[in-house]
């Protein structure tokens, strides 16, 4: 059977069955927001908009849409207006009586919006933007709580961050200069606001999750950081009570887990197509590391949560961040310094001793000169060996600063994963 169009122009067509599916959905919509405004003020004797005047709203929005195309293109503006407002004048009214929240306004006219979208046949967003209208406005009583527990540091640092994200790193040099060419002001920028915004969500995920989630939960949210400071603090709190070293070991292998995700990310970010062989590497050493936290989970006992808590340190630690970012820049020139003169084995060693705080700077760096001054091979072993050496310099730390059954435990552990660095190493080169 021939399908009967509502609209056929050259720029959008619209049949029946696609009407009717669109205009269900539009309703839905409404339904959705509708339900959960009512659920939300459910104590309010009087509510300006609710399950059914969302509802409508919906509809108008899909219904103006639909006489855009029909009647007049300036139909849909026209509805828009008329939305805006009955919503300014519900406004004044409630704020006349005191009630200054505009909230369920603000949604009535997204909602009217996204009437509209689902019309013009852009269901997957209209359904996504719906979800997280949703979210957002549920999560009231949560962000209220949150905003009382944010200090004026934590604003601060908020603050400044978004200030170096959005207003200082577009506008920073994007070209090549000093030694060999490998200094881009724009990537070295770039390195700094990562850092400092992963450092910054694990602060925040630390905080306000914390560690009372379990000592997993905490050491992947301390594995965000440094993988590496995770497992001196843990190490050192196994001798002041041992009895729990199992739980600090969980902390340690969680955060190992991360790290090989960061470098992972780190990859794929700054040389995508490098990934494309040295992914089964990371992925053994990933499912060692997975593997090994899973089995000292279960073998911790006692105490299932973790009764401290982390130090947090500063919400956003610019001075660390600009100085991985010159980190990352010197080992950069080191590395194309390294393979200008000596070639494989320059690179190879550098990696090495850049990994003896953490690998994030040199897997960031050969992944820039991948396939450029240095091959994909090379610079693939360049960010295995590198863990290798991290992996060794954790087990030197745990050794030193851990109680004598963490010891084992991180024999055991590390142990595993450093036998998977060297099967992907094997993997990658045979």
């Amino acid at each position: 059977m021939e399908e009967v169009f509502i609209i056929n122009t050259d720029s959008f067509q619209l049949t029946q069955s696609e009407f009717l599916i669109r205009m269900l959905i539009s309703v839905g919509i409404g339904l959705v927001i509708g339900l959960e405004r009512e659920f939300s003020n459910s104590s309010q004797k009087e509510l300006f908009a609710g399950l059914r005047t969302l509802s409508i709203v919906a509809v108008i929005g899909f219904t103006f849409a639909l006489l855009n195309f029909l009647i007049h293109p300036w139909l849909f503006n026209l509805g828009l207006l008329s939305v805006f407002v009955i919503v300014a004048i519900s406004y004044w009214i409630t704020a006349s009586q005191g009630e200054i929240g505009s909230t369920t306004e603000f949604a009535t006219i997204f909602t009217y919006l996204l009437g509209g979208l689902t019309l013009l046949g852009h269901i997957e967003l209209s359904l996504a933007l719906t979800v997280i209208l949703v979210v957002i406005l549920s999560l009231k009583m949560k962000f209220k709580s949150i905003v009382g527990q944010i200090s004026q540091e934590e604003l601060s640092a908020f603050i400044r961050f978004v200030v170096i994200a959005l207003l200082i790193l577009p506008f920073l040099p994007d070209k090549n200069l000093g030694p060999y060419a490998v200094v881009n002001p724009r990537d070295i920028g770039w390195i700094i606001v990562l850092t400092s915004g992963i450092g910054f969500v694990g602060y925040i995920l630390m905080k306000f999750l914390g560690a009372n989630r379990g000592i997993l939960l905490t050491g992947i949210f301390g594995g965000l950081v440094s993988s590496t400071v995770v497992t001196w603090t843990f190490s050192k709190k196994s001798k002041e009570t041992p009895e729990l070293s199992a739980n600090y070991a969980v902390a340690i292998f969680a955060a190992a887990t991360i790290m090989v995700l960061r470098v992972g990310v780190w990859v794929y970010i700054f040389n995508k197509p490098m990934l494309n062989d040295l992914i089964l590497s990371l992925l053994l050493i990933f499912s060692a590391a997975l593997g090994t936290t899973i089995y000292f989970y279960k073998k911790q006992n006692g105490e299932k949560h973790f009764k401290d808590t982390l130090p947090l340190g500063a919400p956003l630690n610019l001075k660390d961040a600009v100085f991985f970012g010159f980190l990352y820049t010197g080992i950069l020139i080191l590395v194309s310094y390294a393979s200008t003169e000596y070639g494989a084995k320059g690179i190879y060693l550098s990696s090495a001793i850049s990994a003896l705080t953490d690998i994030d700077a040199i897997a960031i760096s050969v992944s820039k000169l991948g396939g450029e001054t240095i091959n994909f091979l090379t610079a693939q072993n360049a960010i295995l060996l590198a863990t290798l050496a991290n992996t060794i310099v954790k087990i030197g730390i745990a050794l030193y600063s851990g109680s004598n059954r963490m010891k084992t435990y991180i024999l055991l552990g590390y142990g595993v994963i450093f036998i998977a660095g060297i099967l992907g190493f094997l993997l990658l080169n045979f």
